[in-house]
Parts: structure tokens; sequence; C-alpha cells
């Protein structure tokens, strides 16, 4: 279950880019919290609190527990729903919160992470993770920070599939159960060799049998 950090914040009462720009000078991300049927406030936080909590987190979307000063409602449980950054220097610009409650079920997405090394990786394949993250519907309370599977028992041509997830209790898949997570696959050159070592055992045995008729022709030779 994922960690329900605080988060502090101020009500914000000025918007518009050069209001924004001036936040970020000093070291303040402009936010706004949404949802769960209340009124839209508009709020601003500390850019290094809020990076201080993200970085425990598995995945972008996470429970937080938002004391707004400033604000009738004082406290919020929230989910962070849309990170927005400078693609440059990777320095917050915005950051969209959506309120919920406790009984609600929410839409998030969260890392899948595979541990163990599978039977068909020790014979020469290769493991292929084909899905990082996956969306899951839950409480806000059931959130895991991370769906975490096991893959030791893969051979080469395993597949490991959404419905095969250990998902914990409360908590659903969006996608198909039939979706590949990860498969096993033979490498080119593990398939290299034994195609090299079968001709080998064909040459071989091809060469035995021209042997053994080269040796019954000359008995019959000598025998005339």
């Amino acid at each position: 279950m994922a960690n329900q950090e605080t988060l502090q914040a101020e009500k914000r009462d000025v918007k518009g880019t050069t209001a924004a720009k001036r936040l970020r000078r000093d070291g303040i991300v402009p936010a706004v919290i949404y949802g769960s049927k209340q009124r839209e406030y508009m709020i601003q936080l500390n850019s290094k609190s809020f990076f201080d909590i993200a970085k425990k987190q598995g995945s972008q979307n996470f429970i937080v527990n938002i004391e707004i000063e400033g604000a009738e409602e004082k406290t919020k449980l929230a989910i962070v729903q849309d990170i927005q950054r400078d693609p440059l220097n990777g320095k917050l610009i915005h950051i969209d919160f959506r309120a919920v409650n406790e009984n609600e079920t929410i839409h998030a997405t969260v890392p899948i992470q595979l541990f163990g090394e599978p039977l068909g990786v020790k014979e020469g394949g290769l493991l292929e993770q084909m899905l990082r993250e996956i969306e899951v519907f839950c409480r806000p309370n059931d959130l895991p920070d991370f769906i975490s599977n096991d893959v030791e028992g893969l051979d080469i041509g395993d597949s490991l599939k959404i419905s095969e997830l250990n998902l914990p209790d409360g908590v659903t898949a969006k996608m198909e159960g039939d979706v590949l997570v990860a498969l096993v696959a033979q490498t080119r050159a593990a398939a290299s060799e034994e195609g090299e070592g079968g001709g080998e055992e064909g040459a071989e045995g091809e060469a035995g049998e021209e042997t053994a008729e080269g040796e019954e022709g000359s008995e019959e030779a000598a025998a005339k």
C-alpha cells in the first residue's frame, strides 16, 4: 500500500503567466486541486517539498494529504493527476491534483517490477518486458507503490500475462487479462548454435553411412 505523505500548500489568489513565473523563481510551483464534487482550488506549494515526497514514490500517480493554508477546507486527500515539467531543465511548471475520498474508486498508473532469473534465460533465452506500468482501479488506501511479480519459472517460449500478475486485494487491472507483460524469447545466437549442432550431427551421420557403404563395397569386391 502506498504511503500517504502530507504536503503543505497555500491558497493561490493570483493567476497568469507572469505570476506563475514569479512563483517559480522563488521555488514555488503553482498547482490546482479539483474533483470529488468540490470547487476548484488554485494552490501553490514548495517545489523542494514536493520533490522530496515524489522521489520516494514508485509512480507519478500517488496519494497525498494536502493541508491548504487560507482555504475553507483545510485538508484534502488527493491523487497527483499530472506533473508538468520544463523539457530542458526538468523544473516543475505545474501540478494537477484530484481530490478523492477514501470510499471512491480511483484510476492510477502503477509500475510493474519483475524479479528473479527465468529458467529460459539460464538456457540462453532473453527476458523481454513489454509492459513496465499498468493502469489499475482501486480505493485510495489500496493503491500500491508497484506491482511485483516473480518470473523465475518462465522457460523459453513462456510468457506472463495481465491475468497472471500478483495484484493486491482490492486492485483490478484496466487492461484485458490476455495482454502480454513479458516473455522469454530464444535469442538468435542460441538458435544458431542449435542449428549448427544439428548440422554437425547430420554430417557425422552421413559420413558414417558413406563409410559403412564403402566398407561393404570393398568386402564384396574382395570376395569376387
